[in-house]
């Protein structure tokens, strides 16, 4: 795993070393154990390297026999061996051991179709010489990041936002769109970023510039399900088969490997498919008080018999590292997980390099509650249009609190009107009361339902669950779930991999029929049913619980208080109305509602406020962080 970045000017000059330096310091903990440049008129490369496959010959910037081809990758590819022989036969002759020289070649063989070949995580750029253009892509589901800066004059890219504002000439701006944004989803949806003009190459998306600056983004993959009727007992094997070939191709390593571990059923089946191969260590944290999980993970790890690592997470240990934690994320991700991610992550650094995860299993199987919701709804879906606008008229007027008041208005509404994926944090109506903008701005910005327009667009055809999938697929998928994995990780130099998200697993997942996934009242039905005698029993149908952070208590006592003086003194006074802020911390320490969430959202903004708008730290503080 690594930090790649670089630029391509559209006029005769060359990237100095000095700035391509400073685009790699920034990235240090992505790449502690190496480094490297290559450049010349018009194009300059950078790299970090944190060394897990050929430790010894895999150092990048990277080029093909004849110094034509140049490469910079972040990521592993896991077929790469496979990949490798097929092109010696063809002719190819490697020079090294490692999976970027495989994708040097694979572009030499098939040019921008390479990506459609590479079973993976990546994020990489390659610079063709004789064709004077610079190609870029990232993987299938969004794993590794991959962010872009386009103007007249020049192309910058990195694996994380602060590289590009260590270029030479870099400003620093909010986008608006994107914190109206921010302030629904709790993240930026893809392609945008919270800066202007700094954008993320979408997932399963590969892009080309020439050299006059002529730009091409095109997209190679869609995670989009394709049901078809088949044996449940088929389906069964095939994730068996599938999941257990994945975990092999996921351990591929020259170094320590292990696994995260909570108290579900998602990462239980990739350690206990880790523990059938080798000894392993796995890991765990949790908070203090009823939400802890550790117990329930040790009792898994002692079924499993690995070497488990536990932590409990107090109030000051979660709150000491948010400064760390929002530097390192680039934007503001306003999922509390995150840092309970970032300790975990910790913790696994200290023992190993490479970590096996469960994200993905969610949005492939179909393992969020708020799936279930289709069903729960039926009654109400089936009525004729008329009455359900006279149901919703009525359901409106009732007052706030009302039994049954929540369940009419959403049954009564169609999903494309309801279902943004796994967070909607502020409504467009509460916007108004607590951002500082135009009116006109929030009435006429590219809002959150616009965005998910294009996803539902695509599955009109599609049952009700498999549509929330997809959206969850291309925006709390990319957008939250793996933006947190690869920046918490990698702040300690730890290479996270997540077997669930595989393209060849993925065939299996998105042909299972929606009645296979939701079933019985229970999600990830069909997924539990092939874990049955692989995994604990006491797993098994264990709710979903993730990382339930105490964040509606901890917000009543002092640590409220806290948050809002920080707010206040962040500077996003032109942003955000300070006295709907003030009321709202009023609300929830006085027991008059809960408002943690959004309270949180709005205070990872005020502290990404004053890392990346006011003090942004110097490389050499960074390498301290």
């Amino acid at each position: 795993m690594c930090g790649i970045t670089g630029a391509m000017y559209f006029e005769d000059r060359e990237p100095s070393q000095t700035m391509l330096k400073a685009m790699t310091d920034c990235m240090v903990h992505r790449g502690p154990n190496d480094f490297g440049f290559w450049g010349e008129n018009r194009i300059g490369l950078g790299f970090r390297r944190l060394s897990v496959i050929d430790l010894k010959e895999g150092h990048q910037p990277l080029s093909n026999e004849d110094d034509t081809v140049w490469i910079v990758f972040n990521g592993e590819i896991y077929n790469y061996k496979y990949l490798r022989s097929s092109l010696q036969e063809k002719g190819h002759v490697f020079k090294t051991h490692s999976d970027t020289e495989v994708i040097v070649h694979m572009y030499e063989e098939f040019g921008e179709e390479c990506v459609k070949h590479l079973r993976g995580m990546f994020g990489f750029v390659i610079w063709d010489r004789k064709k004077k253009r610079l190609f870029g892509a990232r993987d299938h589901f969004g794993i590794k990041p991959f962010y872009y800066f386009k103007n007249s004059r020049q192309f910058l890219f990195g694996s994380e936002i602060k590289s590009l504002l260590a270029a030479d000439g870099m400003d620093r701006s909010i986008r608006t769109e994107s914190l109206l944004n921010y302030l629904t989803f709790q993240y930026v949806p893809e392609p945008d970023t919270m800066f202007n003009d700094i954008q993320k190459l979408p997932p399963g998306h590969y892009i080309s510039i020439s050299f006059d600056g002529d730009m091409q983004i095109s997209r190679y993959w869609d995670p989009m399900f394709e049901p078809e009727e088949r044996a449940f007992g088929d389906y069964v094997e095939q994730i068996r088969e599938g999941l257990k070939d994945s975990v092999i191709h996921h351990m591929q390593s020259d170094v320590e490997r292990g696994c995260f571990l909570s108290s579900g059923i998602d990462s239980t089946a990739i350690a206990t498919h880790m523990r059938s191969i080798e000894p392993i260590r796995t890991f765990s944290v949790g908070f203090e008080g009823a939400n802890n999980e550790t117990g329930i993970a040790q009792q898994t790890a002692k079924a499993l018999d690995t070497e488990h690592y536990s932590k409990i997470i107090t109030q000051k240990d979660f709150f000491d590292v948010l400064p760390k934690a929002v530097w390192h994320q680039d934007e503001p991700v306003a999922d509390p997980s995150a840092i309970a991610l970032y300790h975990v992550a910790q913790l696994a650094r200290e023992q190993v390099t490479v970590v096996l995860s469960g994200e993905g299993a969610d949005e492939l199987f179909g393992g969020y509650r708020i799936y279930n919701e289709p069903n729960s709804l039926r009654s109400l879906d089936r009525l004729p249009m008329g009455l359900k606008r006279m149901l919703h008229a009525v359901a409106r007027m009732m007052p706030q609190g009302v039994y049954g008041r929540n369940f009419v208005l959403r049954g009564t509404t169609p999903l494309e009107q309801r279902f943004l994926g796994n967070a909607k944090i502020f409504t467009e109506d509460m916007k108004s009361e607590v951002v500082r903008m135009d009116q006109e701005m929030l009435r006429s910005y590219r809002n959150p339902w616009q965005i998910a327009e294009q996803y539902y667009a695509k599955t009109r055809h599609q049952d009700p669950v498999t549509r929330m999938q997809y959206i969850d697929m291309n925006l709390w998928l990319p957008g939250d779930i793996l933006m947190k994995a690869d920046k918490m990780t990698m702040a300690h130099s730890l290479e996270l991999r997540v077997p669930f998200l595989d393209v060849e697993l993925y065939e299996v997942a998105r042909k299972i029929p929606a009645r296979y996934r939701i079933a019985e009242g229970t999600t990830k039905y069909i997924f539990r049913k092939a874990m049955e005698g692989i995994i604990p029993d006491f797993i098994l149908n264990r709710p979903k619980l993730g990382f339930p952070v105490p964040m509606r208590d901890w917000l009543k006592g002092n640590q409220g208080k806290v948050m809002l003086e920080q707010i206040e003194a962040s500077g996003i006074e032109d942003y955000i109305n300070m006295g709907t802020i003030r009321n709202m911390v009023a609300k929830h320490q006085n027991g008059q509602g809960d408002y943690a969430r959004r309270l949180w959202t709005v205070y990872m903004f005020a502290l990404w406020h004053v890392t990346y708008m006011q003090d942004l730290p110097k490389p050499s503080v960074a390498a301290a962080l």
